[in-house]
């Protein structure tokens, strides 16, 4: 799919390099509007000098895969999520789901982190983001039709028990959070979407990582700090070797003190930004 031309200098990218190796760094936004520009020739060069794509997982498109996590830990039906919410927030659960075409009674089996994921990305498919138009599946669609070889840091297993993971009251959190800012939500990915397409790379710690530490530390540390943390090990490893890759992880994780760079750069890694 062609993606529109970015205005201006486009997305951020960086570049790490040693004696054999040449390693892109590149944020994403998983879900985008089809008219999003965000195309650049420094991107397209730096992609197609690549021997490897590297994202947090390789198959983010494998719904076979995911549905029988899903239901393995998104799913509880004898827990019962509308026992666990007060009248309020019960009110606030059902208008939400009434707007996906659902009600809470339908949402009653989700465990508290699976109706959250669900509510946060159904108000934005609703006013026209679309996963196929994320950067994920094009560049996977690009790499693929190159015969370029897509990796992962993560498995889908790996992604889903992070969330599954969380205590329960961590859980119940992030559902009242994802509740309370769901009339917003739309609001708040386009800003960061426009902060991601110009490069902006502070507004997107702004928009997109702070909010997230001072609602829950746990989540943050989870979420963002545990992972950046292990693909930077990732990278180190792929620096001993030899080649080109292009890696593309979402954009928070490339913002803050706690990003993929700041933790190679406390190593000792070269990290720059690409030309």
């Amino acid at each position: 799919r062609a993606v529109p031309p970015a205005e201006g200098r486009g997305p951020a990218l960086w570049v790490i390099r040693d004696a054999d190796s040449t390693l892109y760094l590149f944020g994403t936004v998983h879900l985008l509007r089809p008219t999003t520009g965000w195309g650049t020739e420094r991107i397209d060069a730096a992609f197609d000098s690549a021997d490897t794509l590297v994202l947090e997982i390789s198959n983010p498109d494998d719904q076979a895969a995911i549905i029988p996590l899903v239901q393995q830990h998104g799913l509880a039906p004898a827990e019962r999520l509308t026992l666990k919410l007060t009248s309020g927030e019960l009110t606030l659960l059902d208008n939400a789901a009434r707007a996906m075409g659902l009600t809470a009674a339908q949402m009653d089996p989700f465990r508290p982190w699976f109706a959250a994921l669900t509510l946060s990305v159904a108000p934005l498919q609703k006013a026209g983001y679309d996963p196929a138009s994320g950067v994920e599946l094009i560049l996977k669609a690009r790499a693929e039709a190159a015969d370029k070889p897509v990796t992962g840091f993560e498995t889908v297993d790996e992604q889903i028990r992070i969330l599954a993971g969380f205590p329960e009251a961590d859980q119940l959190a992030f559902l009242r959070s994802t509740l309370e800012d769901f009339e917003n939500a739309t609001v708040e990915l386009d800003r960061l979407v426009e902060a991601w397409a110009a490069g902006d790379v502070e507004a997107i710690e702004t928009i997109g990582v702070e909010p997230m530490r001072e609602s829950s530390e746990e989540l943050y540390q989870a979420l963002l700090v545990r992972r950046n943390t292990n693909w930077a090990d990732q990278i180190q490893t792929m620096l001993e070797g030899s080649g080109s890759a292009f890696i593309a992880v979402g954009a928070a994780h490339l913002a803050g003190d706690d990003s993929v760079q700041e933790i190679l750069e406390r190593r000792g890694v070269d990290v720059d930004v690409a030309p």
